[in-house]
């Protein structure tokens, strides 16, 4: 009988699509499921031409977008592809992280394949799936504890928490008959929670894994500064000081992160900070999860307020923010007192507001791997014609390259997998445990190369 092995189903020379199936005789553990920000989707699926409702895997097989793999997929997501419908042959699906790309596909898979989350991760899921068009299927939903072993026939799966741009991310430890696997999921080591990060690497580098599955989203070509939040804290205050007019900001609607130190700013200069209905509700949801006053939570959170557009009618979980929200006309009004943190869907509110010819526009968000973002020269064109002065400041979600590979090096694996990553042969660089995985291959866990 062959040894443990892993498989990468996706995330091979691309960002995102992280699909990590790691076999153990008969047992077998998926991590993450999502869908890639590979430009290959673009040439089948785009804007309004996505795939059928009514058999999204069936679509997707069509072009290879998705891994043939039996007993993985449920009969309506499969209809009447060519691949048929077997039961589940998978024992457990563990996600790192709620970013789509790490979850996107859930609602493809049999609802009979037990789903791993963290408490955290778990409810916000809930708060986007019920704001948002993302949906992650009906599953048999397992919570796990951090640091706590999760025992799926011969494998056992360790959960750490670790710093990402958004909340609630971990890396795992996957220990099998002869052998440890440790993936990484998405991480960095220099936001709020560098102390996770540093703690998982610690315990990849204890544990002597066999193999290391590492994203690398930074590798290679990397223009970008390596802000910490506390530059971005510096950098906002810098803009608001400057200002006395309405100051506006866009930056990714999960990273509490984020909206905590816009929210920081914001009160040291005197503001409020604005953020949509969409945001309050996640704070809502997201705050008991998180340490007690580190996250701003509308009601509660002194210098926090609601900003309510025009729509023709209000979902059922708006309702609690709309009675004290602020319109487009009281915004207006007293533009000076608020920096309003708005998503791009929201750029036609602009339309209403019409701030000042020179206001400043915070841009905090650079890495274009987000399903909410949009064109640059779409944004400039909002920008230009209100005559928005641009300011870019971001904390990135993903280490850094040197930080990657000193990272790579320190560990000590045997063997070493860059994934999620356009450029994995920069991680050659850090010595000759590097292997670039091949999409669909089967590797061994332990033996080295």
């Amino acid at each position: 009988m062959k040894g443990p092995t892993v498989r990468f189903l996706g995330g091979v020379r691309e960002i995102g699509g992280n699909k990590v199936l790691v076999e153990d005789g008969p047992d077998r553990v998926l991590f993450d499921f999502g869908p890639s920000f590979s430009p290959r989707i673009e040439e089948f699926y785009v804007d309004y031409l996505q795939p059928r409702s009514s058999c999204p895997a069936k679509d997707l097989l069509e072009f290879d977008l998705l891994p043939r793999v039996s007993g993985l997929y449920s009969k309506e997501a499969l209809g009447d592809a060519d691949l048929p419908y077997a039961p589940p042959e998978i024992q457990a699906v563990f996600v790192s992280h709620a970013h789509a790309d790490h979850a996107g596909y859930l609602r493809l898979l049999d609802p009979e394949i037990p789903v791993y989350v963290g408490e955290g991760t778990r409810t916000l899921m809930e708060a986007i799936a019920t704001s948002t068009q993302m949906k992650y299927g009906d599953h048999a939903w397992r919570v796990f504890q951090d640091r706590t072993a999760v025992r799926v026939g011969r494998i056992e799966v360790v959960p750490f928490p670790v710093d990402h741009s958004i909340p609630f991310a971990y890396g795992f430890l996957a220990r099998t008959s002869e052998g440890t696997l440790a993936y990484t999921g998405d991480f960095r080591h220099h936001g709020p929670r560098a102390a996770d990060t540093h703690r998982f690497f610690s315990a990849v580098a204890k544990e002597g894994v066999d193999s290391l599955v590492i994203e690398g989203t930074r590798a290679g070509p990397d223009p970008r500064r390596n802000l910490t939040e506390e530059g971005v804290r510096s950098s906002v205050d810098r803009v608001l000081d400057g200002h006395k007019e309405l100051a506006l900001a866009c930056t990714y609607p999960r990273d509490v992160d984020r909206l905590t130190t816009l929210h920081a700013a914001a009160t040291a200069a005197g503001r409020e900070l604005v953020v949509s209905v969409r945001t309050a509700h996640l704070l809502t949801q997201v705050a008991s999860h998180l340490p007690p006053a580190v996250v701003p939570v509308p009601g509660h959170s002194p210098g926090l307020r609601v900003y309510a557009r025009r729509k023709l009618k209000s979902y059922v979980w708006e309702r609690p923010f709309l009675d004290t929200a602020l319109t487009a006309e009281e915004v207006r009004a007293r533009g000076r007192h608020y920096l309003l943190a708005l998503d791009f869907a929201h750029f036609p509110e602009l339309i209403d507001l019409r701030p000042g010819a020179g206001s400043p526009f915070i841009h905090s968000m650079s890495e274009p791997f987000s399903e909410d973002d949009v064109s640059d020269q779409v944004m400039h064109n909002w920008l230009d014609h209100f005559g928005l002065v641009f300011h870019q400041m971001h904390a990135s979600g993903h280490a850094s390259g040197p930080e990657l590979l000193d990272l790579v090096r320190t560990t000590r694996a045997r063997t070493v997998y860059p994934i999620h990553t356009e450029h994995p042969e920069a991680f050659e660089a850090a010595g000759p445990t590097v292997r670039l995985p091949e999409l669909g291959r089967t590797y061994p866990i332990a033996g080295g190369r």
